[in-house]
């Protein structure tokens, strides 16, 4: 009997036990996770955060779950350290856990300000459904807010701050909101949306150091600049610092993240590794990526499941990610991998409509859509079909795109 090991329970870790049971009916399938809950759905717990759902609807499996499947599932269970000579995962409390197959799939821990205080009663990051209540409840009784990180998690907190109805500043290092992917026409359009609802985006700004009462609670915000900003309530939403310390030793590659190849493989044999903390290669962009949306996390737990239960590379990787975001009047949409062109092209059709596609080596690579989520489908055939388009940018920008009016496809 086949004996899997899955460390994390996110959406990739489940995915990946569930697809392990179907595949391998008679394996042991033992899922361990360092959360005191089982699988939620992270896509909702900012509705949650917001004051907008109840708690029922987030959750996605109970504990029967595992249990009708007839998986092991060990919550609140740290894992210290793996033995990969002797194929055993070590853990705080359950001792030794053998294996033949181990994927990883633990995701991060949200990156903390390298400033003072930034740990200070007040000071939120959001991550787990268990920071969502806590920015909930906060929230509910704050005032003025201050938030850090400007990209897709950090707007998250913007929207909490504009549903809880918190004045807030959003100190942006740059000179737009996701710079990376934005130019300034499509950045306009967010910062209008974040001024909407009460939130005030602030360029060329950052945190310094963050200002505590007697209490330890924050109360105001300090830039490089020396301007210092009220708050009572500060979200900081700076990225990940992946969960991979108990693989010291492990010989396992690591460059940002874990090295995997398009099948989810590590350089070790039998370890796989699945969702946000992945360096996977991407065959569509023929080089290393990294992606962190909620469908490419499900997909790769997916794929790793696939070929540890076929002990041989069964089915490669291959997904178009998207990330969306409505927390305005107007719909937003990013996907595959748009700050990675070296060639862009872009139109602007109304205070709420802007379209921007990324192009590397002639093919789209990624993108983003505001206020006309349509074309998504069509762009994201032609990124897996890998035609080349570039030069025919003005097909690609007409408000209704039609596919039938590019040229036939000839390789670069």
């Amino acid at each position: 009997m086949t004996q899997y090991v899955i460390i994390g329970d996110g959406i990739s870790g489940s995915s990946a036990a569930e697809t392990l049971r179907e595949e391998d009916p008679d394996a042991k399938i033992t899922v361990i996770t360092d959360e005191g809950e089982t699988l939620y759905n992270r896509i909702l717990i900012k509705e949650h955060a917001k004051g907008k759902l109840p708690e029922a609807p987030i959750s996605i499996h109970d504990e029967e779950w595992y249990a009708e499947r007839d998986i092991d599932l060990s919550l609140n269970t740290y894992v210290t350290s793996v033995d990969t000579d002797e194929k055993i995962v070590n853990t705080h409390e359950s001792g030794e856990i053998p294996y033949d197959k181990l994927l990883v799939a633990t995701g991060g821990t949200p990156t903390q300000l390298p400033v003072d205080n930034s740990d200070a009663d007040g000071v939120h990051h959001f991550w787990t459904f268990q920071d969502a209540r806590g920015i909930r409840e906060h929230a509910e009784r704050a005032d003025k807010g201050v938030i850090v990180g400007a990209g897709l998690l950090g707007i998250d907190f913007a929207a909490v701050c504009g549903a809880q109805g918190i004045e807030a500043d959003y100190l942006m290092r740059g000179d737009r909101w996701w710079r990376y992917a934005l130019s300034a026409d499509g950045a306009e359009i967010m910062h209008d949306g974040m001024r909407s609802v009460g939130v005030e985006p602030v360029f060329d700004s950052g945190v310094d150091r963050f200002e505590v009462d007697d209490d330890g609670h924050v109360t105001g915000a300090v830039d490089p600049n020396g301007e210092r900003y009220d708050c009572d309530f500060a979200g900081v939403a700076i990225g990940l610092s992946f969960n991979t310390e108990f693989l010291r030793g492990a010989g396992i590659e690591q460059d940002n993240g874990i090295v995997v190849d398009e099948y989810m493989q590590t350089n070790v044999d039998d370890i796989y590794a699945a969702g946000d903390l992945t360096r996977f290669y991407d065959v569509l962009l023929g080089e290393q990526a990294q992606n962190g949306s909620w469908g490419s996390a499900k997909e790769q737990g997916r794929v790793a499941a696939v070929n540890m239960a076929a002990d041989e590379e069964a089915e490669g990787f291959q997904w178009v990610s998207s990330y969306s975001i409505t927390h305005f009047d107007f719909p937003f949409l990013s996907f595959g991998h748009p700050t990675l062109g070296d060639e862009y092209a872009e139109r602007r059709y109304s205070d709420t409509e802007w379209r921007r596609v990324a192009f590397k080596d002639g093919k789209i690579v990624g993108g983003v859509l505001i206020g006309d989520l349509s074309p998504q489908s069509k762009f994201k055939r032609l990124m897996r079909e890998q035609r080349v388009v570039a030069d025919q940018a003005d097909v690609l920008l007409e408000q209704s795109v039609d596919l039938d009016e590019l040229a036939p496809s000839q390789e670069q």
